[in-house]
């Protein structure tokens, strides 16, 4: 892949990564990450625990990105899972618009359904509503499990809100639901796993079949067995198929760009003109360093 080419990758959990990876992802053209808020692998159990956690995507892991030359923005919203335990996602919805308005927010995600119950129902409605009122992008979860029945019931709410289907990224698609997403006129992302869920393998034939147009590649890695670089080996792999450069990078980087930037908070500039990397700064006096020289810039003044 031509090492010039710069990538997005729209739906990455870095708070669960190290910063190994973000120097893996710096070095293979990752210039943006947009980080969706999500579930911890066990429920959290009161509302404090959230506060701290989406204080985390606007503060210490921007700063953090940051260090390694990587632009930090993130999605903010009470995740389906987690929206089953009803008393504590009431405290949380009243948490969210807190965070909505932060310099890095630039959607209402990740949101959606996991087992389809009536509170997940009930707290997505919510979360579209207080979208629509800031006309804010909505990232949508869809659900692991009956996947295609999930997305339709997605989308379908999505419209009977008032929702525009171009502001709307359905992720975690498959071939399943690929269709059904851009004959609606949504956004269909999809979430590359080693190896479960979609590969890249599948998704170079997805790209063949259906075009460019409305699709991204993300990686969604997390604390899970997932690849932080699955969005540049997606794209490497493209093109070894013969996939073009056009169609590898509007699914690797223009329509991400495109779909996450309209609230004005996600700007190409971030990283065509970024600040210069130096490690010596801290965060509430901390550093990402443990002993090591601090990278600085030559420009950087110190």
């Amino acid at each position: 892949m031509d090492e010039k080419m710069m990538i997005i990758d729209p739906h990455v959990h870095m708070s669960s990564r190290t910063t190994d990876d973000y120097e893996a992802m710096a070095a293979a053209g990752v210039v943006a990450i947009i980080e969706p808020s999500f579930w911890l692998g066990q429920p959290r159990t009161q509302v404090g625990s959230f506060q701290d956690y989406y204080s985390s995507l606007v503060g210490w892991e921007p700063f953090r990105a940051s260090q390694f030359g990587i632009k930090h923005y993130c999605t903010i919203g009470l995740n389906s899972k987690e929206a089953n335990n009803e008393a504590l996602a009431e405290q949380v919805i009243e948490l969210l618009p807190l965070y909505v308005h932060k310099e890095n927010v630039v959607a209402i995600g990740e949101i959606g359904y996991d087992d389809q119950t009536p509170a997940e129902d009930k707290f997505f409605r919510i979360q579209l509503e207080m979208a629509k009122a800031l006309d804010m992008t909505v990232q949508v979860h869809t659900p692991h499990r009956d996947k295609r029945a999930g997305t339709i019931k997605s989308m379908e709410v999505c419209l009977e809100h008032g929702l525009d289907p171009a502001n709307v990224i359905i992720d975690h698609n498959n071939e399943e639901t690929v269709k059904d997403v851009l004959d609606r006129g949504f956004i269909a992302a999809f979430t590359i796993y080693p190896k479960t869920k979609m590969g890249n393998e599948r998704m170079v034939e997805v790209v063949r079949k259906f075009g460019s147009s409305n699709i991204i590649v993300d990686s969604s890695a997390d604390w899970g067995v997932s690849d932080p670089l699955a969005v540049p080996k997606t794209a490497s792999l493209m093109l070894k198929r013969g996939i073009s450069m056009e169609d590898v990078r509007k699914t690797c980087y223009q329509n991400a760009l495109d779909a996450f930037s309209k609230n004005g908070k996600m700007k190409e500039a971030h990283w065509l003109q970024p600040d210069s990397i130096n490690q010596s700064q801290l965060f509430n006096d901390n550093s990402v360093l443990r002993g090591q020289t601090p990278r600085i810039d030559e420009d950087q003044i110190t």
